[in-house]
């Protein structure tokens, strides 16, 4: 199906990750699976922290808040991907797209804030430790966390408005399994540059700005870190490692994602492929990176389910 020269309301079709039926069955079990395990993880993270008094802590309240995002934003994109390996026609209407696009843009951008201000939380914890309680109070840090939704809320409905305002011709298929914006941005018949700047500006704002940010408050931890006493070195580089893990793991997808397309390498079907590892992979390893790297959260673990052992016996 193609569009005329202008903007209608018409549905949108889909592309599979693969067209061989017993793929597609493969496929739906794998991703259930994972979304499911995902699911659980960043779901116990967040009643870990909340029903463990030793977590109760800046780092931590913004890890609930990091693994918020990860179900709010995987749950955006996967229950649909699923329905789409069980159908025929892979369709979504008009404003359904907006609609999944808005949000994902939404959540994906609060966690790229997310990690900048767990950054900002791990220099102040460091490099200023003297008034690391009184600068980073329960009130700051939730008018931290509000801005950074109110934020993302903004800038995703100002580029949900921004693309979904774009004339659209030729086909109705979208080369993707969700409404993203690199590749709805290919079905508008005008303004060539001005998509450009969009996808540019998403990358530039929400990423390199951050990530500048992010790559400043290491390089005072870091230098601060190197005049510790060995024992506090290494409590410190405990606590800083799997965010730094979570970092490169974030930004690595998100300029494969976005940026890369922006300087004009498109890869295509490959694309999809780095989407895969953005929305589904991401999310299910940033708790395990933090169970498994991060002391005070393993040694909570233990203790709540060493707790709830004994309450059940």
């Amino acid at each position: 199906m193609d569009f005329p020269n202008q903007t209608i309301l018409v549905d949108f079709m889909l592309s599979s990750l693969s067209t061989h039926h017993f793929t597609q069955l493969f496929l739906f079990i794998i991703f259930l699976l994972v979304y499911l395990f995902s699911f659980v993880c960043n779901l116990s993270m967040i009643c870990l922290i909340w029903e463990v008094p030793r977590l109760h802590a800046p780092m931590y309240f913004f890890l609930s808040h990091l693994s918020l995002i990860d179900l709010c934003y995987s749950s955006t994109i996967i229950p649909k991907m699923l329905s789409d390996f069980l159908s025929e026609k892979k369709c979504i209407s008009f404003y359904s797209c907006a609609t999944q696009m808005f949000f994902f843009a939404t959540f994906a951008t609060a966690e790229c804030f997310m990690v900048t201000s767990m950054a900002y939380d791990r220099y102040m914890a460091i490099c200023q430790p003297l008034v690391y309680h009184i600068s980073m109070n329960t009130r700051f840090c939730w008018w931290l966390v509000t801005g950074v939704y109110i934020s993302s809320l903004v800038a995703s409905l100002v580029h949900t408005i921004t693309v979904f305002h774009f004339p659209l011709c030729g086909s109705n298929i979208i080369n993707h399994f969700y409404c993203d914006i690199p590749p709805l941005l290919k079905l508008a018949c005008r303004y060539t540059q001005i998509r450009k700047f969009v996808v540019f500006f998403l990358s530039v704002v929400m990423g390199i700005v951050s990530l500048v940010v992010i790559l400043s408050s290491y390089i005072y931890i870091i230098s601060t870190i190197i005049r510790m006493k060995s024992q506090g070195r290494s409590k410190a580089f405990s606590t800083c490692t799997s965010h730094l893990a979570v970092v490169v793991l974030f930004y690595t997808t998100v300029f494969c994602v976005y940026f890369r397309p922006s300087l004009g390498l498109d890869l295509g079907d490959i694309d999809k492929l780095f989407s895969i590892f953005y929305t589904v992979v991401s999310p299910l390893l940033n708790p395990l990176i933090y169970s498994f790297k991060n002391m005070e959260v393993k040694r909570a673990l233990n203790h709540f389910l060493g707790l709830k052992e004994k309450l059940n016996f």
